[in-house]
C-alpha cells in the first residue's frame, strides 16, 4: 500500500474537485459535442479503452497495486461504466482503506444516479464505512448534509427525524469536534440545524420555543469552550443571536460584557488553549515543507497534548495525523501504545488496530498486539483465529516477527486451556500442537541454528508434557529439532534438561551418551564431556561415573591436543590471484613452524603441555566450572598419562611440523581490521558448522585483513560460500573456498600427521 496524492497532495486533486462537483461530470449528463469533434472522440475512446484494459490486467496479475486501482477507478468514473466502476471501488475497499476524498466522491456519485426512498439507506452505508477508515470533517459534513436533504423522517422535523439527526451530529462532534482546524464547521451545521427547528415552531408555543431557544445558547457555549479556530468570529454570532433574542449586547465587539460569568470563564480559558496551540497548528498545516518533517511537527504536537492530559484531544490529533500520514508505521505504533496505556480494553482500541493493520499489514508487532487487545477484550475464538489467519498472509520484513505472531497465538491459547475447566481441553490442545507444527515447518529453512527457533521448541516441548501430558510428543520435539538443529550444543542441552526436570534419568544418560562426541561451535565440545562427567557425579553411580570418565578422556585429550596445535600455529597467507593486498607484490604461503616442542626434552615437553592445557582451561570462558571434573579425570588417568610418557621419552622422535590441509575451509578477504572472532562466528551463525576461525596478522601482531573459517562438512562451507559480497563491520567480505594446491602446488605424501587426522575426524 502506497501514500496517494489525494492524501498528501497540497493541491486540491481531481477526485476533490469532482467530489465537490465543480470540474467533472458523469458522462450520461454530460452535452454531446460537436460533429467535428467525432473523430477526436473516437481516439481518445480508444485510448481509455485500451489504458482500461492495460490496468484490469495490472490488477488480475497484482491485486495488490493501489496506484492501479486509483486509475482504474479514475478512468471507470470519466467513462461513466457504472457497474465495474462499482466492483471496483468494492474490490479495493476489500484490500485498501480508501481515502476521505475517495468516500466522498464514491458517496456523491451514488446519491447523483440513484434516486427515490431506496437508495438512502445504501448511500448511508456508504457514509458509515468511509467515516471508519479515517476521520474527516469533510466527510461528517458531507453525510450529514446528505441525511437532512435525503432522509425523509429528518427532512419532515418528526419527532424520530429530530432525534436521530441530534444523535449523528453529537457522534460527530465527539469524532471530530474538537478538530482545532475544522471542528467549527460541524458545530455550525448543528447550530444551524436547530435554528432551523426553531422556526418551524409556533410562535403561540412558547414553552417549547423558549426550550429550543435554550438548546440553541447550549450549542454556543459548548463550542466557545473548545479551543478551535475563529473563536472571535463565532463570539460576534453568538452575541448577534443574543441580541435577537432581546439580551443587551454589544455586537460589534469581543470583549464578554453582558454575558454569563461562567460562559466568560469557560471561553476565555478555551482561548488560552487556543493561543497555546496556534504555533504547532500553523506548523503542521504548511503545505511547503516535505512529509518528513511535517510528520515530526505532528509528533511534537502530540508530545504536548499528551502533557496537557486530555485523552479526547490526544485521541484526535493521534486521528489527524493518520489521515495525513496513513502509512507511517511509527505512527501507528506510537498511537496504539498510546491507547493500550490510556483506554486498554475497549472497542475503541479494537478498532485503531483493525485499521492499523488494513494500513500497515506489513509490520508484525501491530498484528501481535492486535492479537493481545482481542484476547484482554475477550474476544471469540473465530475473531482471534481470523485475525491470526490473516496476519499470516501479510509480508513482514524478518521471519523473527513470523515467529512472534505464532507464539502470541500460542500464548492465548495456553492461558485459555489453563484457565478452563471443561474436559475438551485436550482437543484445544491440538490446535497449539498445529500452530508450533506449522511454525516449524515454515520457520525451519530460515531460523535453524538460531535460538529463537530453538526457544520456540523447548516451549513446545513443555507444553507437550505439562499441558498435553504426552512425554512421546514432548520427545518427539526435541528430535525433530535435533534433526534440524543438532549441531547446537543448546539444543542437546535443552532435551536433556527436559528429561532431568522430568526424573527420567537414563533417558538423559543415553542422550549423553549420543553428543558427548560430536562436534558443536566454540568450546562446545569439552562443554558438553565435562556436563557430562557433573551429570554422573550427581545423578550416577559409581560404573556411571567411571564409565563417563572413560569415554570423555580420549575425546578432551583429542581437543586439547588440536587447541595446543592452533596455539603455536603461525600461518601465512597464500596468494591470491583475485586479491590485491597493498604492499604485497610477492606470492605467499601459508607456512608451518616448527614447534617448540621439538626442542624439548620429552618430560619438559609433557609438563610445559600440561601446563599449557591447564591454562586453556582456566582462561576459556565457561570452563571455570569444569575444573574439578578435568582435576578428577587426570587423577583417574595419572598412571596411564605416566606410562606413556615414559614410553615417549624412550622412543622420542621430533615432531613434524604441522600443517592445515584446508580441505573444508573458507578464506576470507577484505576483513575488516577491527573484526574479531566474535564477529565472525556470528556472520556465519546462520551457516553453522564452524570449526574454528585463525584471522591472520603480521610479525606485529596486527590484522592482515585476511582469515581463514574451518567448516564441520562441504555443506556448511558451501553454504558459507554462498555469503560472498555480503557486507561484515561496513565491509564487503570476499569468501572462496581455500585451495592450497594452487598455492603450495601438490602437497608431499606423508606430510599429514596424526594431528591432521584427528583435526579432521573432529
Amino acid at each position: 500500500m502506497v501514500e496517494t496524492e489525494t492524501i498528501v497532495d497540497p493541491q486540491p486533486s481531481k477526485e476533490e474537485e469532482a467530489a465537490n462537483g465543480n470540474e467533472e461530470q458523469m458522462p450520461d449528463v454530460q452535452k454531446p459535442s460537436d460533429d467535428s469533434d467525432s473523430d477526436s472522440d473516437s481516439e481518445d475512446e480508444t485510448q481509455a479503452k485500451a489504458q482500461t484494459e492495460a490496468l484490469e490486467l495490472e490488477l488480475y496479475n497484482n491485486p495488490s497495486n493501489y496506484d492501479a486501482y486509483v486509475q482504474y477507478i479514475k478512468l471507470l468514473r470519466k467513462q461513466g461504466d457504472i457497474d465495474k466502476l462499482r466492483q471496483a471501488r468494492e474490490a479495493m475497499s476489500a484490500l485498501f482503506p480508501l481515502s476521505p476524498e475517495m468516500w466522498r466522491e464514491w458517496a456523491k456519485d451514488e446519491t447523483t444516479m440513484c434516486s427515490g426512498e431506496d437508495a438512502f439507506p445504501a448511500v448511508e452505508k456508504l457514509y458509515e464505512r468511509g467515516l471508519s477508515d479515517y476521520m474527516s470533517v469533510a466527510l461528517w459534513c458531507d453525510y450529514l448534509n446528505f441525511v437532512q436533504e435525503y432522509d425523509a423522517s429528518v427532512r419532515e422535523c418528526s419527532a424520530l427525524g429530530i432525534s436521530k439527526a441530534r444523535d449523528l451530529f453529537e457522534r460527530a462532534i465527539t469524532a471530530a469536534g474538537l478538530h482545532v482546524a475544522e471542528g467549527g464547521n460541524i458545530w455550525e451545521l448543528y447550530r444551524e440545524f436547530e435554528q432551523a427547528i426553531f422556526l418551524t415552531i409556533e410562535e403561540t408555543d412558547s414553552e417549547a420555543r423558549e426550550k429550543q431557544i435554550q438548546r440553541i445558547r447550549n450549542l454556543f457555549h459548548r463550542q466557545l469552550s473548545v479551543p478551535l479556530v475563529d473563536m472571535t468570529s463565532t463570539l460576534l454570532t453568538y452575541k448577534a443571536w443574543e441580541a435577537d433574542q432581546g439580551a443587551t449586547v454589544d455586537v460589534n465587539s469581543s470583549n464578554c460584557d453582558g454575558l454569563p460569568s461562567h460562559f466568560v470563564s469557560a471561553y476565555h480559558k478555551a482561548l488560552g488553549m487556543l493561543n497555546a496551540r496556534a504555533d504547532f497548528e500553523e506548523k503542521i498545516s504548511k503545505k511547503d515543507v516535505d512529509n518528513a518533517e511535517r510528520l515530526q511537527e505532528f509528533m511534537t504536537y502530540l508530545k504536548f497534548e499528551q502533557s496537557s492530559g486530555d485523552p479526547a484531544r490526544v485521541n484526535i490529533l493521534y486521528e489527524r495525523a493518520i489521515t495525513e500520514f496513513p502509512i507511517s508505521s511509527d505512527l501507528w505504533l506510537d498511537y496504539t501504545r498510546y491507547l493500550d496505556k490510556t483506554f486498554k480494553a475497549s472497542k475503541i482500541v479494537r478498532d485503531v488496530y483493525n485499521r492499523a493493520t488494513r494500513n500497515c499489514p506489513w509490520v508484525g508487532d501491530l498484528w501481535v498486539c492486535y492479537l493481545l487487545c482481542l484476547e484482554r477484550c475477550h474476544s471469540s475464538e473465530e475473531e482471534l483465529s481470523s485475525v491470526f489467519e490473516k496476519s499470516l498472509q501479510c509480508t513482514f520484513s524478518s521471519f523473527d516477527e513470523y515467529l512472534n505472531v505464532f507464539l502470541t497465538r500460542v500464548d492465548e491459547l495456553r492461558r485459555r486451556i489453563s484457565a478452563s475447566t471443561q474436559v475438551e481441553d485436550g482437543m484445544d490442545y491440538a490446535v497449539i500442537r498445529d500452530i508450533f507444527q506449522r511454525a516449524s515447518d515454515y520457520l525451519s529453512p530460515h531460523l535453524k541454528n538460531t535460538d529463537s527457533f530453538l526457544r520456540m521448541h523447548s516451549y513446545w516441548a513443555r507444553l507437550e508434557s505439562k499441558l498435553g501430558k504426552n512425554m512421546i510428543a514432548a520427545r518427539g520435539v526435541w528430535e525433530s529439532l535435533l534433526k534440524i538443529s543438532g549441531s547446537m550444543l543448546e539444543a542437546w542441552q535443552g532435551y536433556i534438561a527436559m528429561e532431568i526436570e522430568m526424573g527420567h534419568i537414563n533417558e538423559a544418560r543415553s542422550l549423553y551418551k549420543r553428543c558427548y562426541s560430536k562436534r558443536f561451535a566454540g568450546t562446545g565440545s569439552e562443554e558438553i564431556c565435562h556436563l557430562w562427567v557433573r551429570f554422573e557425579r550427581e545423578y550416577g553411580s559409581l560404573e556411571d561415573f567411571d564409565l563417563a570418565v572413560q569415554k570423555v578422556t580420549p575425546r578432551l585429550q583429542e581437543l586439547q591436543l588440536f587447541k595446543l596445535q592452533q596455539q603455536n600455529q603461525t600461518v601465512s597467507a597464500p596468494t591470491d590471484e583475485r586479491e590485491n593486498l597493498v604492499g604485497k607484490n610477492v606470492k605467499e604461503k601459508r607456512k608451518p613452524v616448527l614447534s617448540s616442542l621439538d626442542k624439548q626434552s620429552p618430560a619438559k615437553r609433557r609438563k610445559d603441555l600440561d601446563q599449557q592445557n591447564n591454562k586453556a582451561y582456566g582462561n576459556d570462558k565457561g570452563k571455570g566450572r569444569h575444573l574439578a571434573e578435568a582435576n578428577e579425570i587426570a587423577q583417574v588417568h595419572d598412571s596411564k598419562e605416566d606410562s606413556t610418557s615414559t614410553k615417549e621419552t624412550k622412543n622420542h622422535s621430533p615432531i613434524k611440523p604441522v600443517i592445515y590441509n584446508d580441505q573444508c575451509t573458507a578464506f576470507i578477504s577484505n576483513l575488516s581490521l577491527q573484526a574479531t572472532e566474535k564477529d565472525l562466528r556470528s556472520f556465519f551463525s546462520d551457516v553453522g558448522g564452524v570449526v574454528a576461525i585463525r584471522i591472520l596478522t603480521d610479525k606485529d601482531k596486527r590484522p592482515r585483513g585476511l582469515a581463514y573459517v574451518d567448516f564441520s562438512d562441504d555443506a556448511h562451507l558451501a553454504a558459507a560460500v554462498e555469503k560472498n559480497k555480503q557486507s561484515l563491520l561496513g565491509k564487503r567480505l570476499s569468501i572462496a573456498r581455500s585451495d592450497p594446491q594452487r598455492g603450495r602446488g601438490k602437497k608431499p605424501a606423508g606430510r599429514s600427521t596424526k594431528f591432521d587426522r584427528g583435526m579432521l575426524r573432529e
